[in-house]
């Protein structure tokens, strides 16, 4: 019986034993194809949206070593979806456990730190907002797995080192923006060559030449200025005319001639070069210029005529051209400053001769050597002949001129007699002229405009530049970066050969 009971716990320990290990299996079963009815549940070796993106914002809250408002206070437990600046959406509306960290918004938070390598497991994520913070170094090469972002904005930051080459990896960014930070070298040729929108690169320390493949980029907002950029506008540009709608460009170190490649760009609304060391004339293209509102081509070293090409565009509503050593302007661009157009028109600081606020006459010679008119001469360029001289509509066409000189002017044979005195200042009898509403038309037509309109400059309101806010649109305007130096005295490295 012993050796028979001994078989039998044997074979009772088995039993137990392999139910035991049929549970553990289920169990890891369990665990491993986690159900939608469970707490929570995770698939080793898989992706794990919440998980993840909970690891990567509890390694940057450890980054951020200054927020004065309490951001990150909110960053506490597995609910990412609860934290300030944190905003997710379900992938599938009819799956409740298909939810994603899609968007991270800090603006504003004058928050302190680095990006951290770690963020690049928010796969799921469509836009980055941090504008308006104190962040340094750079941003992480892990933001090259961010497949779905489409919107980057680190703008007025303190992010520094040569143009962050990792957003040309993102393939599905449209938006970007790094305005107001301390990156500078050359900008990268591939950056025109990606699908992006809209680019702000503005308020860096970028230099070099923009690559000729410049005309390549669809974008329809292109923000340059502030660096110090150089070389001459490339040709390209007008590659851009089915997508550009704004190019801002002042500030920087442009040369040459403005190509006239830019009079194809009619879809542009806004065209900013000034402040720059543009030479040359002023394009016979820009009539094609159709949709241009804003023009500002001041602070330059352009001379020549201010013609109707620019001031006879239908959109105009501000146009600058102040600051540079223009001789003349066409009678048109002071039309349109007076009603119904009331175009804001600035010609102030040039070298055109009959007008006040010009530049002194020994720096215009200085400039323009013997093209320069004495300011004692008349304003030859200022009215142009074809537009001031008496049209034909000035002239009697011949359905209002009298009859023929001998009936009219000589009097007639001795048998004819004139008639009596009085009528002498009376009009001729009906058989010699046409009826009055014929023979004389209204004043407006015989007359030419009244003389102060047409030989006097505009009031002084006229060619003064309007508040800043007119000439300088919000859209390549942000607020001043925050006053702070970056650590380490600068750069982290020398940047690049253009």
């Amino acid at each position: 019986m012993r050796g028979h009971g001994g078989v039998r716990c044997l074979h009772i320990l088995v039993l137990v034993l392999s139910t035991l290990g049929l549970q553990a299996v289920a169990s890891s079963r369990e665990i491993e194809h986690a159900n939608h009815d469970g707490k929570w549940a995770k698939k080793q070796g898989t992706y794990d949206p919440l998980s993840s993106a909970y690891a990567a914002l509890q390694a940057w809250k450890l980054a951020i070593t200054n927020d004065p408002t309490g951001v990150t206070a909110t960053w506490v437990g597995y609910d990412v979806c609860s934290y300030r600046g944190v905003f997710c959406e379900l992938l599938n509306d009819n799956d409740p456990w298909s939810k994603v960290v899609a968007g991270i918004d800090l603006n504003h938070a004058n928050l302190s730190g680095t990006l951290v390598e770690e963020l690049g497991y928010l796969k799921d994520l469509g836009l980055f907002h941090i504008n308006t913070n104190f962040f340094t170094g750079t941003l992480p090469n892990s933001f090259k797995d961010l497949t779905k972002l489409f919107e980057l904005d680190v703008s007025n930051n303190l992010f520094s080192g040569s143009f962050p080459y990792v957003t040309l990896q993102m393939p599905s960014l449209i938006y970007l923006d790094i305005r107001f930070n301390e990156f500078y070298g050359p900008l990268p040729p591939a950056v025109f060559d990606k699908s992006l929108d809209a680019l702000f690169v503005n308020n860096n320390h970028f230099d070099c030449q923009i690559p000729n493949n410049f005309g390549n980029s669809p974008v329809s907002v292109v923000v340059l200025a502030n660096n110090k950029l150089n070389g001459e506008l490339p040709r390209s540009i007008s590659n851009m005319s089915n997508t550009l709608n704004e190019l801002v460009v002042l500030n920087n170190d442009f040369n040459g001639i403005l190509p006239p490649e830019v009079g194809e760009l009619d879809q542009v609304v806004l065209f900013d070069v000034s402040s720059n060391n543009f030479t040359g004339t002023l394009p016979d293209t820009l009539q094609g210029l159709g949709s241009l509102e804003i023009f500002n081509v001041g602070d330059n070293q352009l001379k020549g005529n201010i013609t109707e090409n620019i001031c006879g565009l239908p959109n105009v509503r501000n146009l600058t051209f102040r600051d540079n050593y223009f001789t003349g302007e066409a009678g048109l661009c002071l039309e349109i400053t007076y009603p119904p157009r009331d175009v804001v028109v600035d010609v102030s600081g040039n070298c055109i001769a009959g007008l006040g606020d010009q530049k002194p006459p020994q720096v215009c010679s200085a400039f323009l050597g013997t093209e320069f008119i004495s300011p004692s001469s008349p304003p030859v360029y200022y009215y142009p002949p074809p537009v001031y001289s008496p049209p034909p509509v000035y002239s009697p066409p011949p359905v209002y001129s009298p009859p023929p000189p001998p009936p009219v002017y000589s009097p007639p044979p001795p048998v004819y007699s004139p008639p009596p005195p009085p009528p002498v200042y009376s009009p001729p009898p009906p058989v010699y002229s046409p009826p009055p509403p014929v023979y004389s038309p209204p004043p407006p037509v015989y007359s030419p405009p009244p003389p102060p309109p047409v030989y006097s400059p505009p009031p002084p309101p006229v060619y003064s530049p309007p508040p800043p806010p007119v000439y300088s649109p919000p859209v390549y305007s942000p607020p001043p970066p925050p006053v702070y130096s970056p650590p380490y005295g600068g750069y982290s490295s020398s940047p690049p050969n253009c």
